[in-house]
């Protein structure tokens, strides 16, 4: 994820692919998704006993994104979800190769994660290895009803059997670029721009 002022903060290499006004149309698309998802145990329960899902964010992008997913479904279905935030930095299978890293945020869940419904909620989906990273994380508080993986965009490139269950879009992006949300100075969602990577 990274931080801009507003849209002429771009780095000047950049590609737009995703501007605000289609973020709009992106999340109202997943809120509807989101409210019509079916859950295993849906088949058991009357419609008013369905248990509405948890979203978790996976920190930082993803927790922008699920803030802003939950203030649509609030808009449109009339109902808030709940909101929880987990950290993988010390959950990653790279750190022995790139050394220690620096927290990126807390893990913060609503409750007992114990027969709960979760939506893990992350912006860019690429090797698998974070989400991967993210469920070894949540199994660490307890054993969910169920879990599924909410993308703003998918850009392919998987190394990892992880598959989400709701994409916003699908990015053509080549192995040697790097596709990143940007939020403005509030972590409100800005555009999905693609750019080579650092060497």
């Amino acid at each position: 994820m990274r931080h801009v002022l507003n849209a002429q903060d771009l780095p000047a290499d950049a590609r737009v692919l995703l501007d605000r006004p289609a973020i709009d149309a992106v999340l109202t698309q997943m809120a509807a998704e989101i409210q019509a998802m079916a859950w295993p145990r849906d088949v058991e329960l009357p419609l008013a006993d369905r248990p509405k899902p948890w979203l978790c964010g996976i920190q930082r992008g993803g927790v922008a994104l699920a803030k802003e997913l939950a203030e649509v479904i609030a808009r449109d279905y009339g109902w808030t979800p709940e909101l929880g935030a987990i950290d993988v930095t010390l959950y990653r299978d790279d750190t022995w190769l790139k050394g220690p890293r620096a927290v990126e945020g807390v893990t913060r869940l609503p409750g007992d994660v114990s027969g709960q419904r979760v939506l893990l909620v992350d912006d860019v989906l690429f090797t698998g290895r974070t989400i991967r990273a993210a469920l070894n994380v949540l199994m660490d508080f307890g054993r969910p009803e169920a879990v599924r993986l909410v993308v703003m965009a998918d850009r392919g490139g998987r190394e990892l059997p992880v598959a989400a269950d709701l994409t916003g879009r699908k990015l053509d992006v080549a192995r040697h670029e790097s596709a990143e949300l940007c939020v403005d100075g509030q972590n409100r969602l800005l555009s999905v721009i693609v750019r080579p990577k650092n060497p």
